[in-house]
């Protein structure tokens, strides 16, 4: 291929990715805009890039009544995906690296038991009431934490695949001859190189755990448990709730008649987004490299 059809090439590849980051950018500023445009500009006028009239209410019912709530419920978040995060990784790792090893006894039975997971499970009633009659998780900090959640099979074959794909098996070799055990490998050698994996991990983990309200809905009644997406949700059927009985009903006053029903949406999710788009810059770096290598069959 000549030089000039290359630049072609390079302008057509350019076009494109400007294309797609447009299409992905584009709808959440019509997220963002709409959360402040005002409850009647949207029901008559429907979504705008440039409303009639902007409007903050949506963000004063939120933050307004429930404020304490909702900054509860992000200190919640925080808390169980910080750590729930880490925890997932220390065992994905703990996990996967073993798989990794060719000399591990048991191999295949224990691959077995990670695929296994992948295709079947035992659905929502016996998951519950696993969780809630053997292990009493109902109404604690670990029902943030563990269920769904704390282990992943898909993660582990990444992990796995990142590490025999990519570290060669001579340098763990070197490291053995050297004296070193496996503790030593893993920790001075398998992490250390695996960088660009476990960042990739830990900010899908992250994702999940911060975007996750299954579990809050399921066991968790304790308000102090809930998370913000379990708050932000509640306010959300609240007020849907209102706004239905307010058309049904003649009793209820004009106030909670024009709560803000669609702008609320919109604000639930830029509430609910915007940790996530700040800490998204810190892994950018390595969320590709990290998919594509893991992502490559072993």
């Amino acid at each position: 291929m000549n030089m000039k059809k290359m630049k072609y090439a390079t302008v057509i590849l350019h076009l494109a990715l400007i294309i797609l980051c447009f299409i992905c950018i584009v709808p959440f500023l019509l997220i963002v805009v709409s959360s402040f445009t005002d409850e009647t500009t949207l029901m008559i006028n429907g979504y705008s890039f440039f409303p009639e009239k902007l409007s903050t209410y949506a963000y004063t019912y939120i933050l307004g009544g429930g404020g304490v709530k909702v900054l509860h419920g992000y200190v919640v978040s925080i808390g169980v995906t910080l750590i729930g995060t880490a925890t997932s990784i220390i065992l994905t790792i703990l996990f996967a690296y073993p798989l990794s090893r060719r000399d591990l006894p048991l191999r295949n039975i224990f691959a077995f038991f990670v695929f296994f997971t992948m295709l079947f499970n035992g659905g929502l009633v016996p998951s519950y009431m696993m969780w809630t009659k053997v292990f009493h998780i109902k109404n604690t900090f670990g029902a943030l934490l563990v269920p769904n959640l704390l282990l992943n099979a898909f993660y582990i074959i990444m992990m796995r695949t990142y590490f025999t794909t990519t570290i060669p098996t001579e340098l763990l070799e070197a490291v053995k001859i050297d004296g070193g055990s496996e503790v030593t490998t893993l920790s001075k050698v398998i992490i250390p190189l695996a960088k660009p994996m476990i960042s990739t991990l830990a900010f899908m983990i992250g994702l999940g755990y911060w975007n996750d309200w299954m579990n809050g809905l399921y066991y968790v009644t304790d308000s102090k448990y809930f998370s913000v997406q379990n708050i932000l949700n509640r306010m959300l059927s609240d007020v849907q709730f209102l706004s239905s009985a307010a058309a049904t009903q003649s009793g209820i006053s004009s106030v909670t008649s024009n709560l803000p029903t669609t702008g609320v949406r919109m604000s639930v999710a830029v509430i609910g987004l915007l940790p996530i788009l700040m800490a998204y810059p810190f892994f950018q770096k390595y969320l590709v490299k990290g998919i594509m290598i893991g992502g490559v069959k072993g």
